[in-house]
């Protein structure tokens, strides 16, 4: 999809901002490359090149003479360099007239996701008199928005999703009354062959973990390494998966149940303590949709753990609250954040994350997924909402 560049000039005039510029090395800024639509097939892209998106005015690039063409799908003049000293010229030049820009950049890296421009070339364009600003909530509106096909998308994803959850409990229920012996793995080879029946696609098969193994946020069964599902023990799963068309987003969803006929008191609290989390951040994003108040990711993280702290949770937290979804699982637009990193991006219309607050002990570990999409007026959580673990020793099952 072409650069939209009167809108991203839109953009930054509302944020105060000169120019956007665009930077990438050998790949070293899979943001910039994506934008800039320099991905295609049987390009290379060794050299250093700049593409200036300034508020106001007609854009302009720099690139070097052996990949000269590789910008030619954006509009705007072009410089070519060769040597370093026409690198530098022409990036004063670049430059000229600038004060502030956005680049793919966070300050003290809060944002990895973000931070893809290296300290050197920050310090290049700092030395031509430039303050660099973080470009993160440009990214998110011109990457990780959704437009209607993509939400469609989702919401078929996300739908497939939940009935190959249900296949999967129904499955463990099964083979653990019926005293087959079952591995982690073989429920989750199940799941991956009912994803190639739905079309969906992955970056990985589903996560299947029971007990301890739930207790390891990215554990993954393999073949060499699995262990049996036993009667009375509580298994996590963890799916995430997008059509096989272009620009499908990915749903993600985890839900946790527990092969006999009485959940365990402690995994019982644990688990009311994870609903209380999901549902407060849940809440707190319809509520600042509805009223039209900005709202920044690690304000919804924030929200979640202090119910999981006033449980008396707090040391069993591992990670944040919740992700941007979009093409890739872990999209590039705000996450819910404020314990692994402090993401003070704002919350966007158009824009998919997830909430997914766990706890974590030497045991067991439980969790609960669910996928919200921020509309103009409203946030939707796009599925059902796992209100109990789910107890899979009678034949009566309801998920």
């Amino acid at each position: 999809m072409p650069l939209d560049v009167p809108a991203v000039q839109d953009a930054l005039r509302a944020e105060g901002l000169d120019g956007w510029l665009l930077y990438d090395f050998h790949g070293s800024n899979p943001i910039a490359a994506r934008l800039a639509n320099t991905l295609g097939e049987g390009q290379m892209t060794t050299r250093r090149w700049f593409y200036l998106i300034p508020a106001s005015g007609e854009p302009r690039a720099l690139v070097h003479a052996i990949e000269r063409h590789n910008l030619d799908r954006l509009p705007g003049r072009k410089t070519v360099y060769a040597g370093r000293e026409q690198l530098e010229a022409g990036l004063a030049e670049l430059m000229g007239g600038l004060r502030q820009v956005a680049m793919e950049y966070s300050p003290n890296c809060e944002i990895p996701y973000i931070s893809r421009v290296d300290a050197g070339t920050l310090e290049l364009v700092r030395g031509r008199g430039v303050d660099v600003r973080s470009s993160g909530d440009l990214v998110q509106r011109f990457e990780a928005c959704w437009n209607a096909e993509a939400l469609a998308s989702h919401r078929k994803a996300a739908e497939a999703l939940y009935r190959i959850k249900d296949r999967a409990f129904d499955a463990i229920g099964r083979r653990t009354r019926d005293k087959v012996s079952t591995r982690e793995y073989d429920i989750q080879q199940l799941m991956a062959g009912w994803f190639r029946e739905a079309g969906l696609v992955s970056d990985s098969d589903p996560v299947v973990a029971a007990q301890e193994n739930a207790a390891n946020p990215h554990y993954m069964p393999i073949a060499e390494r699995s262990r049996n599902i036993g009667d009375e023990e509580l298994v996590l799963l963890d799916l995430w998966g997008k059509l096989k068309q272009p620009g499908a987003v990915y749903a993600d969803i985890t839900w946790v149940c527990f092969t006999g006929l009485r959940v365990p008191d402690e995994m019982a609290r644990a688990f009311s303590a994870v609903r209380a989390a999901r549902d407060r951040a849940v809440e707190l994003v319809r509520q600042a949709t509805r009223e039209r108040r900005e709202l920044r990711g690690w304000q919804v993280d924030r929200a979640a753990r202090e119910v999981l702290q006033h449980a008396g949770y707090g040391d069993h937290i591992l990670h944040r609250t919740g992700h941007s979804l979009g093409t890739e699982v872990h999209g590039n637009g705000v996450h819910m954040d404020d314990f692994e990193s402090h993401d003070d991006r704002r919350l966007l219309p158009d824009s998919g994350f997830t909430v997914e607050p766990g706890l974590y002990f030497e045991t067991f570990g439980v969790r609960s997924e669910v996928n919200v999409f921020l509309g103009d007026h409203e946030a939707e959580v796009t599925g059902p909402l796992q209100a109990e673990i789910i107890p899979l020793g009678s034949s009566q099952v309801r998920t």
